[in-house]
């Protein structure tokens, strides 16, 4: 009996989720970070037989995640703000991705101004023909409130107020809301009014990119300085994370994973 019990006892150490956690690189944060994380998740799975799991949930998510130890890595599509930031994490740029304005292919509009589209976001300018299209209203689609790409896009087109001393959001109340880059996506190729911003690598077909100030949303105008509405990749570890952890940073900052950065429409930063 105590020969069963021992290997009852040894199964459930084996198949147990606290052991299972330990043996995975846990990935958690920005969705549009994820995008490109797991195809870096499953090459480097592919060939070092290392389990990557990696979860989009958000860049304010990630950001806690990484610092209270529930993710070994988080991630994050803007910068980390001072209030977020403690003394045993660090963060690393692993990538530069372009926030691309998007619009319907019926829509024949093709370039706005950063004015132009700051004017969109707070609701000044609500009709197409304003900005030389239809005499159609402007649907106006943003992100969450949780989501890194907002917050980058907020910074960058100076859409914050402040109300009593905090600062807040400047985007219109009437604005759409999707969670995630598929749900901006979604909304946009299905309505020929809409405009929203999406990560420069998530641009497919079914929408296209509009030039601002003349520039188009490319990896060498960005690179260039051209296109200006970009943000930095990060992600966060803590001082004493895993050594799995660190392993799998080492790779996407190596010659290997920078490739495949660069091949999903990114910008490498080595």
């Amino acid at each position: 009996m105590k020969k069963v019990i021992g290997l009852v006892a040894a199964l459930g150490l084996m198949t147990s989720p606290l052991t299972q956690a330990n043996t995975a690189i846990t990935v958690s944060g920005s969705t549009s970070v994820t995008n490109v994380m797991e195809v870096l998740g499953e090459t480097y799975q592919q060939a070092t037989n290392k389990t990557v799991e990696v979860q989009g949930t958000g860049s304010s998510a990630g950001i806690r995640a990484a610092k209270d130890g529930t993710s070994m890595i988080g991630m994050s599509s803007r910068d980390v703000k001072d209030n977020e930031k403690t003394a045993d994490t660090k963060e690393i740029v692993i990538a530069r991705d372009g926030i691309a304005v998007t619009i319907n292919n019926k829509n024949t509009v093709t370039n706005l101004s950063k004015d132009q589209i700051a004017k969109i976001y707070r609701g000044e300018l609500k009709n197409w023909s304003e900005v030389g299209g239809e005499n159609r209203p402007i649907v106006v689609v943003t992100r969450d409130a949780a989501s890194g790409t907002r917050g980058a896009f907020e910074d960058i087109m100076k859409l914050k107020r402040e109300t009593n001393g905090i600062k807040v959001s400047a985007i219109t109340a009437t604005a759409q809301v999707g969670n995630g880059n598929g749900m901006v996506k979604t909304i946009v190729a299905n309505n020929p009014y809409a405009i929203g911003y999406i990560s420069l690598g998530s641009v497919d077909d079914s929408l296209h990119a509009v030039s601002v100030d003349g520039a188009t949303p490319t990896s060498e105008t960005i690179a260039s300085g051209d296109y200006t509405i970009a943000r930095p990749f990060v992600v966060l570890v803590k001082e004493d994370v895993a050594p799995q952890a660190n392993e799998f940073i080492e790779y996407i900052l190596s010659e290997d994973g920078q490739k495949l950065v660069e091949e999903q429409g990114y910008i490498r930063v080595n």
